[in-house]
């Protein structure tokens, strides 16, 4: 498919993106820079339009970069096949995505890292009091295209050890004139059942006046999603006794491989199994908004100066109600003639009856809002033939609000029989009147008797203003070209504020008023022997009436209850930070080869000012404390790339970047929890506010080879030396009880700098489309890439005194040891398919809390995800559309080093869209 167009159009296209790889912390001004250029005369030219098209530009980008970095392009305004930006980066070669929860993928990494610094348009952006901003936020139709720099050079901003999503919108000087297209998809959610809009419209126009040229564009987005999760897990593993499977508390914790799991194991003499304390089911429903909104206005007063302003608003809406059940596991009645079954070779139990155990549903209701705002000002002058001054002024604001309440119904299950490992991580259970008699009814409201009420909230906000200038001019200093030098001024506010309460009350959910009720139906789409249904408390009819509840409850009888029901300040942090850098582009040869490249160093200094609140029970007061934090570094980079030939390139790069500790992380108070389950201890945890960044030493050798139309193989090995990684440590130390004052146990969790890690590997891909064959190949072509990492990340182990004990060695957490995409290509004429598929080996998500007996690596299986998009063009501007997400419909499971020991496995939904899309 083809369409008619200028030469200074194909020049701008061509120039732009041979610029894009010099996105730096004031990119916003430099897309445009092509628009001075005037062709001297006009011709007719041809450009291939479409998904051919869009990888097209996505190579060249990589190729006329310095840098080591890929890219993806929308296919034509307002079009990427992808309900937001994470889903759409999930074929990138080095990139992978992770939980696709809520009808939607929102977790990357680069190589295997999450650490990912997001700019939009070259500005960082934030969400709230983080210091990052949630990519999945942004919605695709907003995109023009997403850089991913897997190097820095001194231009760009320190921060993010994976690399930098560099996300670029559309501005009105990016047409030769008017544009107008509007975008609607309905998206079906299978397992909620539900369809949904996604729906967008750009405006743009530019125009030759008095003053000179003028732009103005408008991009606007909704999307709304009401999505469905399905958990399941086994619990927590802890031993029993083996003569009456009486559970046992006196076992050590905290062990990287857990406790002794072979047959006839025992503890201080006793011989003992390993099963679960709990199986727990988790039914979670909701509404999803995300309105986006995105003005551009450009003047360009003559052919040496241009000043641009930019507007970009997106917000997020979460209504979730969440339906849950767990029945406790450790009851010591056990049906005599019914015995516990193993895993071969172990003493971990596989199945097993027992009686009289607790049980409890909850009805939980919660409502999210974000609303994120950013205001730029920027110019961009030329001083003379070889100096162009650029400066800009950034301001954004974000606040994120949680409101929400729960409520949990107790009863006593006769007996129960349970599989912790039914099928493929799938526990399965069944609760009984009694033994061998009915199945328990568990939608029965007689049976359940409300216990605790929950009602929480939260308000997190960020501001942000930031300062740059930067200086480019051209140089002949021998093999130097070209330079650059500038400065950052960024003053960052965060702060926190949260409420946190809980009251008992014991009233029989038959004496409630029935529309206080609600009952699920077909939990985990009937994959296993699990129960189907239960009644809980609506969360939403207990959010419609919390006040009532609240006075039922005696939230707001006394000043106690009425100061936790009350928000109360967490922490406020005032952050200043300098960055200057200076950097030189180099062009020589080397044995009769063209070698060029960049040279820099970048300066960045932060100090925050930081002050801390909590409540302390023991002395009935708020307790304030405040302190500082600063750090500095010099962050020097070395880029080169050699022209092997025409179209073989190899690049090699040194760079340092850093990542400074998360505000939340900063706050050095301690908060406690008391043992009230009899364990022996309680938990406590805190920050810490003397972290530093995590630093990183990175090399990247690559070697590329472009051929044919758009084709290229390329592959890259990297290696990057991470220093003082955050890490939660646990040990036992002892506390007051902020209720009695009593010295008691806690297990302390406090973030330190005190993990170093090493992650390596090589990355592959190829893009290729078929030329020169018979006419039924002819529009074929493929996209693929690998990824292949070896990392290892010491974790500290304290003894129960306090002190280091030794490290274990384990791979970096998130990091798949192997990850590869495909994507098959058809476009002919006016119609376009593309079928892709995503797969990820195992990796370790977290280390577990240590409080239990089992492993404390927590890992997920392999992940896999089948999309299909089809594009048809009615005319040349209509278009109509389908797309699928998650066709393989995977159970995602999690589980404890060694799969039979499984945590919890999810179902999520698979998508279906169908769209029509208008431009001219």
């Amino acid at each position: 498919m083809f369409k008619k167009t200028t030469l200074a159009s194909t020049i701008f296209m061509a120039l732009f993106s041979q610029a894009i790889y010099a996105a730096d912390d004031n990119a916003a001004a430099d897309v445009t820079a092509q628009q001075t250029q005037k062709a001297d005369e006009q011709m007719e030219t041809i450009e291939v339009v479409g998904i051919r098209s869009s990888l097209n530009k996505a190579v060249n980008i990589k190729r006329q970069s310095v840098q080591v970095v890929d890219a993806i392009v929308a296919e034509d305004i307002g079009k990427f096949p992808d309900n937001n930006v994470v889903e759409a980066l999930q074929r990138v070669t080095g990139v992978q995505v992770t939980d696709r929860a809520s009808g939607e993928v929102s977790g990357v990494s680069i190589r295997g890292l999450t650490d990912v610094t997001t700019t939009v348009n070259g500005r960082e952006m934030f969400t709230a009091a983080g210091r990052t901003l949630a990519v999945q936020d942004i919605p695709a139709a907003l995109l023009e295209s997403v850089e991913v720099f897997k190097t820095r050079d001194a231009s760009q901003l320190a921060s993010g050890i994976a690399g930098q999503l560099n996300v670029r919108t559309q501005r009105p000087f990016n047409f030769e004139g008017s544009k107008f297209m509007m975008n609607a998809r309905g998206v079906y959610q299978d397992l909620a059942d539900k369809t949904d809009p996604i729906v967008s419209a750009l405006a743009s126009n530019r125009w030759n006046t008095s003053i000179g040229e003028v732009g103005a564009l408008l991009n606007l987005s909704y999307a709304r999603t009401q999505y469905r999760n399905e958990n399941a897990s086994a619990g927590a593993i802890v031993p029993f006794r083996s003569d009456n499977l009486a559970r046992m508390y006196n076992y050590p914790m905290g062990l990287e491989h857990g406790v002794d799991r072979t047959p006839g194991a025992t503890l201080d003499g006793v011989e003992y199994y390993l099963g679960r304390d709990a199986l727990n089911q988790s039914d979670s429903t909701g509404k999803r908004e995300r309105p986006a909104v995105n003005l551009s206005l450009q003047w360009a007063p003559n052919d040496t100066s241009e000043y641009v302003f930019e507007t970009f608003y997106n917000g997020y809406r979460n209504k979730g109600y969440n339906h849950m059940i767990l029945t406790y596991a450790d009851s010591n009645r056990v049906a005599t003639d019914v015995q516990p079954t193993f895993f071969e070779g172990t003493n971990v139990i596989k199945t097993r009856a027992w009686g009289n155990s607790g049980a409890f549903t909850s009805g939980d209701y919660g409502e999210q809002q974000t609303d994120s705002y950013m205001f730029a000002l920027g110019g961009k002058w030329d001083l003379n033939a070889d100096t162009t001054l650029k400066s800009e002024i950034v301001y954004q604001t974000s606040e994120y609000k949680r409101e929400g309440v729960a409520m949990q119904a107790n009863t006593r299950m006769p007996y129960v029989y349970a599989d912790f490992n039914h099928d493929n991580g799938v526990m399965a259970w069944t609760p009984y009147v009694e033994e061998y008699g009915e199945k328990l009814d568990l939608t029965d409201p007689s049976r359940w008797t409300t216990s605790t009420m929950f009602d929480n909230g939260g308000k997190d906000k960020g501001d942000g203003i930031t300062f740059t200038t930067d200086l480019d001019f051209y140089v002949d200093w021998g093999i130097f070209t070209k330079a650059k030098t500038g400065i950052r001024y960024d003053k960052r506010t965060a702060e926190s504020s949260s409420r946190d309460s809980n009251l008992f009350n014991a009233i029989p959910l038959v004496d409630l008023d029935p529309s206080m009720l609600g009952t699920n139906s077909d939990f985990f789409d009937g994959r296993s022997d699990l129960p189907r249904s239960w009644v809980a408390m609506s969360g939403k009819a207990l959010w419609d009436n919390r006040a009532e509840y609240r006075d039922l409850w005696g939230f707001t009888s006394d000043e106690e209850q009425l100061r936790r029901i009350t928000m109360q300040k967490n922490f406020e942090i005032d952050q200043t930070s300098w960055a200057a850098y200076i950097q030189s582009e180099f062009d020589t040869e080397l044995f009769g080869k063209r070698l060029d490249g960049s040279v820099g160093v970048r300066y960045t200094y932060a100090s925050a000012d930081m002050d801390f609140w909590h409540w302390d029970g023991e002395v009935g007061e708020v307790l304030h404390s405040s302190d500082t934090n600063t750090s500095a570094k010099f962050l020097p980079n070395l880029t080169l790339r050699y022209h092997l030939t025409e179209d073989w390139l190899a690049r090699f790069a040194y760079t340092e970047t850093l990542r400074r500790p998360n505000f939340g992380d900063l706050n050095s108070f301690i908060s406690l929890h008391p043992d009230t389950t009899n364990v022996g201890y309680g938990n406590a945890n805190g920050g810490n506010s003397s972290l530093r960044p995590v630093e990183s030493k990175n090399y990247d050798f690559s070697l590329e080879y472009y051929f044919g139309s758009g084709s290229s193989v390329y592959g890259t090995y990297f290696y990057r030396d991470i220093q003082g990684f955050v890490f939660s440590s646990l040990r036992r130390t002892q506390f007051p009880n902020p209720n009695t004052g009593e010295i008691e146990d806690y297990i302390l969790s406090q973030p330190d700098n005190t993990s170093n890690g090493v992650l390596k590997g090589y990355e592959i891909g190829a893009v290729y489309f078929l030329e020169n064959v018979p006419q039924w190949l002819d529009g074929f072509g493929i996209q693929a890439s690998g990824t292949f990492l070896d990392s290892d990340q010491d974790i500290p182990v304290f003894s129960d005194t306090g002190e280091l004990e030794r490290y274990d060695h384990r791979g970096v957490f998130g990091v798949s040891d192997t990850s590869y995409s495909g994507v098959l290509i058809y476009e002919k004429e006016d119609f376009s398919a593309r079928l892709s598929y995503v797969w990820r080996d195992n990796f370790l998500l977290r280390y577990g809390s240590g409080r239990f007996a089992h492993p404390r690596g927590v890992y997920r299986q392999p992940e896999e995800s089948l999309d299909f998009q089809l594009n048809y063009n009615i005319t040349d501007n209509l278009s109509v559309s389908f797309d699928a997400t998650n066709l393989t419909n995977q159970v995602f499971n999690q589980y404890y080093e060694k799969e039979y020991l499984n945590d919890t496995a999810s179902i999520y939904s698979r998508t279906f869209g169908l769209g029509i899309r208008y431009s001219m």
